[in-house]
């Protein structure tokens, strides 16, 4: 569950290794490299975020690097997430070229961003980047159940953490029943679902009900089921908003009828049917 003692705005989680995770963070994914990028992770680093996500396949390593370098905050206290494209063939020297981009001497986490060509080949050089002190930590993005087992019992060093789409609307029960029980911090992406639930008529009831935006009560829920949670906006006053989640609690009625919006089935896949855009 959350804990009270995270950086900047936001508790933290603490991963199998006894590192800290920031419960909340920014999320860069198809904000294009350049002047919108570097003023979405400033803005949230001056608010209080001390977590920002990119990958390799987003394009804008570079400008997140460049924002970081430019504010105030230590290194050290700004946990920096990339991801490693499984479409090449060498996870070290890849973390390589993204520290490259990036000018940082290190990575908080790396994740093998999808399980192309199957859960297991990309792990030996995920290792060898915490080895070579490329990345502190490592782990995984969009891994079903299947994919987890696969996995558990092959590695060195551990997977930390399973980012995965987790919602009220994509509520993945098993499959974080699966992660949580294999050590993985589950860190939700797309919590609003890309700003599609934002305009459902029962989270904007809800919203009105406890004087919150829909985006407040939807990145609510999840905090509350324990997930470390990852947001995305390019503008001011919603990055300042998303963080402004830790002062309020919904009650378990609340919890409850959002429990219900999922349309999965509470899977133990990590995504729906049969789709995978890496195929």
């Amino acid at each position: 569950m959350s804990e009270t003692d995270g950086q900047g705005g936001a508790p933290a989680r603490t991963l199998c290794t006894g590192a800290r995770i920031p419960q909340l963070g920014l999320g860069v994914w198809r904000v294009p490299d350049g002047p919108d990028c570097e003023r979405a992770v400033r803005w949230a680093l001056d608010c209080g975020y001390r977590l920002i996500d990119t990958a390799q396949a987003y394009g804008n390593e570079a400008s997140v690097g460049r924002a970081i370098r430019a504010s105030a905050i230590p290194r050290e206290e700004i946990f920096l997430t990339t991801k490693f494209y499984p479409g090449r063939a060498d996870p070290q020297a890849e973390a390589v070229q993204s520290l490259k981009r990036l000018a940082m001497d290190y990575i908080d986490l790396y994740l093998v961003h999808w399980p192309q060509g199957g859960p297991t080949w990309a792990w030996p050089g995920m290792e060898a980047a915490v080895t070579e002190g490329l990345a502190k930590t490592i782990g995984v993005s969009n891994f079903g159940g299947s994919e987890i087992d696969a996995l558990m019992g092959t590695w060195i060093a551990p997977p930390v953490v399973n980012q995965i789409q987790v919602s009220p609307f994509e509520y993945r029960r098993a499959l974080i029943a699966k992660s949580e029980a294999a050590g993985l911090v589950v860190q939700a992406y797309s919590p609003l679902g890309a700003g599609r639930h934002l305009r459902d008529p029962r989270v904007n009831q809800l919203a009105w009900e406890y004087r919150r935006t829909p985006a407040q009560v939807l990145i609510r829920w999840a905090i509350q089921k324990g997930l470390a949670v990852i947001t995305k906006s390019t503008r001011q006053p919603r990055i300042e908003g998303n963080l402004d989640v830790f002062d309020f609690d919904l009650d378990e009625t609340t919890m409850s009828a959002l429990d219900s919006l999922d349309t999965t089935g509470h899977t133990g896949a990590a995504m729906e049917g049969r789709r995978k855009w890496w195929s």
